[in-house]
């Protein structure tokens, strides 16, 4: 055949435009589109040559090659595939027939138009050549036609595109990139490699490159006649685990995440159903230092029938987990998904459900173990990660359940670990409620006055000091029938651990200390919802709760640092009808100015022993020392 002109299909032409004046950013996956277009070229010839042995002439070897040519200007790649004839390439690389491409070029034209990467997930590949070429010659020909039915096609990617015969005596084809100006970095070995290890190192095939060697005579680096692999023409996550190392599932973590250590945990399986896709899921042994970004996306690499399609696909995974990292290679997505398209797919849904429960099932293999090694991995975890973790208590009401079981606390007995199981396990007879208490730290928490009630009868009561638990909390009510109640919120009823004597001095004492409650209400007015007598305190005179409904102050305190407004809220003071200094007050005449100095202290007082802020230090401490004078 001589050389024949044939016009680009509208679409192309409006393509082919658009590649070459719209994409800037990210040039190198051309790379990356010409050497899965090789692989999956070879691939054909390998499914064609089961009926066709003959196809693979004498080379059965299938392979792609990647080289360049400084002085021609040329990147060319290279591969033992199927190949084109005449009418394939004039069909194939003329014209498009995906149903993406409108809205390939609707993307390209809008807000999206520099990035190069929408080229690959459209399925319009081989015009990302254009991206760093201006011109493009393929030579090709089809497996089982004879070397005179060759083929060349090139074109500078303009309006029109040149056809010819030629003699190829090996099958396959070569992608020519005549590198525009300015495209120089393409053109050293560094650059090709790099590229290509980051991109295609899990195609199963080889992808070849020659030896380069340093040359001390000249300084520079030779390049030689000898081929080499530069991927590890292998997908860790297709092959059998059963084939896999440690070792080498530590080296693929540590190569996806950048990290220096090996992970904690992780999980490798092939999903079958309704979506079909493999998992390579990993939990990192310490905290990212970007672990509280909430916007930062995940850490799942995305594939698409061993394609990389792209980076951190945060729709993979629930942003409680992003800290996980992996693979997920799916079998059933398009090639040409979108960012877009993965918050809508119900595949990419089917995925995400699958992968939570299998890291959550994960995690569960690592707390319920009876290996000490395996309990302190889970310890460990929950030291770096659980604070992100009670995010999807209120996040994910799906798998809610699991992830409570999951949860670990301080508590009055213990400083660490303890689950709402354990809790459970140790309730007393009759103790209906899990009682917990929040507080600014663990300090604060195991002295609040708050406890000492429950201090003195036993009761265990978990120490919550994290800034997330308060926000956990008013998702999260009960646990297996049991509530949640927070000691520092409304009046103390501990049922029927309380006893009928207990009860009954206290009802006693309420109405003994009525006139004073009433002048403390006066004194404090402005200041406290209300005063009352209780039967939380033990040693302490007085202590300051919440009253159910209301904002906790541990909650509006934060709020007000996180620079947000609180609801007004104003705390409820009560006192020990048994303390010294409650008596003392109560004892002091109704004119005398010195009640309501000491009844501001002890509101003051309790509040600090709570973590609450004064809002007039200097008037706290004109007071106490005015009192001790006194």
């Amino acid at each position: 055949m001589d050389k024949q002109t044939h016009s680009f299909q509208a679409e192309v032409k409006q393509i082919l435009h658009l590649v070459t004046h719209s994409l800037y950013s990210n040039k190198e996956i051309f790379l990356r589109e010409l050497v899965s277009n090789a692989s999956d070229a070879c691939d054909k010839l390998r499914f064609e040559a089961l009926d066709h042995p003959q196809y693979l002439e004498d080379q059965p070897q299938l392979e792609v090659r990647v080289s360049f040519d400084p002085e021609a200007r040329t990147v060319t790649i290279s591969d033992t595939g199927i190949g084109l004839s005449a009418e394939e390439a004039i069909a194939h690389l003329g014209t498009i027939a995906k149903s993406g491409t409108r809205e390939f070029m609707a993307k390209l034209e809008g807000d999206q138009k520099k990035d190069a990467n929408l080229i690959g997930q459209f399925g319009v590949g081989f015009y990302s050549g254009f991206i760093v070429a201006d011109r493009i010659t393929v030579e090709s020909r089809r497996a089982g036609l004879p070397a005179d039915q060759g083929v060349r096609w090139s074109s500078e990617g303009t309006g029109d595109f040149e056809v010819e015969t030629i003699t190829k005596p090996g099958r396959g084809t070569d992608v020519i990139l005549h590198l525009r100006e300015g495209e120089e970095e393409f053109l050293k070995t560094w650059r090709l490699k790099s590229t290509i290890s980051k991109y295609s190192d899990h195609i199963s095939l080889p992808i070849l490159m020659r030896k380069e060697e340093w040359d001390a005579e000249k300084a520079e680096q030779i390049v030689k006649d000898e081929w080499e692999p530069v991927n590890k023409a292998s997908a860790l996550w297709t092959r059998s685990k059963s084939d896999i190392t440690q070792a080498e599932y530590d080296s693929f973590y540590q190569q996806i995440s950048y990290d220096t250590e090996a992970p904690l945990a992780f999980t490798h399986n092939r999903v079958e159903g309704r979506s079909e896709y493999t998992q390579l899921l990993y939990i990192p042994a310490k905290a990212p230092f970007d672990l509280w970004n909430r916007d930062k996306r995940g850490g799942v690499k995305l594939y698409v029938k061993r394609v990389f399609i792209m980076d951190d696909a945060e729709a993979l995974m629930p942003v409680y987990l992003r800290f996980v990292k992996g693979v997920i290679d799916s079998a059933d997505l398009p090639l040409n998904v979108s960012r877009e398209l993965l918050q809508e797919s119900r595949d990419v849904k089917a995925i995400r459900e699958g992968s939570t429960k299998r890291v959550l099932s994960m995690l569960e293999s690592l707390a319920n173990s009876e290996e000490v090694s395996e309990k302190d991995k889970y310890a460990r975890f929950w030291a770096d990660f659980g604070q992100v973790l009670k995010e999807g208590v209120g996040e994910d009401h799906q798998n809610q359940e699991r992830l409570v079981k999951l949860l670990r606390f301080a508590s009055t007995q213990a400083d660490e670990g303890v689950s709402f199981a354990d809790y459970v396990s140790r309730m007393k007879d009759g103790q209906e409620a899990i009682y917990y208490i929040t507080a600014d730290s663990l300090s604060a928490a195991k002295n609040s006055p708050q406890l000492e009630i429950f201090r003195k009868k036993g009761i265990e009561v978990l120490l919550l000091t994290e800034r997330v638990d308060e926000w956990m909390l008013s998702h999260l009510y009960e646990f297996e029938g049991k509530s949640l109640q927070s000691v520092a919120k409304g009046s103390v009823d501990l049922g029927s651990l309380q006893d009928e004597e207990e009860k009954k001095k206290a009802e006693e004492a309420a109405e003994q200390f009525k006139p004073m409650l009433e002048r403390l209400k006066a004194a404090l007015e402005g200041r406290a919802k209300d005063v009352r007598v209780t039967t939380r305190l033990v040693d302490s005179p007085a202590c300051v709760v919440t009253e159910e409904g209301d904002i906790s102050g541990h909650l509006a305190r934060m709020l007000k640092q996180a620079g947000q407004a609180a609801p007004e809220s104003k705390p409820t003071l009560e006192v020990n009808p048994d303390h010294a200094l409650v008596k003392k007050l109560g004892a002091i005449d109704a004119d005398d100015t010195r009640f309501g100095d000491l009844a501001q202290v002890l509101f003051d007082q309790a509040l600090l022993a709570e973590g609450g802020v004064l809002e007039d230090p200097a008037a706290y401490v004109r007071r106490v020392n005015a009192l001790l004078l006194g």
